[in-house]
């Protein structure tokens, strides 16, 4: 149990930075991947209409959105 303890309290240290990290930058400038381009760009093609900025589950779950 000592060492799950442990390891859950490193890893929540980790995600904190993380997200530190990524909260700080503007989105606008925020590349994860060298493949982040490639994977909007797909995500376009798919969901065309689909507004991101602001997502509304009840419209995600509605007929057309399925």
């Amino acid at each position: 149990p000592r060492v799950e303890l442990a390891w859950a309290m490193k890893a929540h240290q980790h995600a904190q930075v993380y997200f530190n990290l990524i909260s700080s930058v503007d989105p606008k400038f925020l590349h994860l991947t060298k493949v982040d381009d490639q994977i909007y760009d797909e995500f376009r093609k798919t969901f065309r209409d689909l507004k991101i900025d602001v997502l509304d589950p009840e419209e995600l779950k509605s007929e057309p959105a399925k």
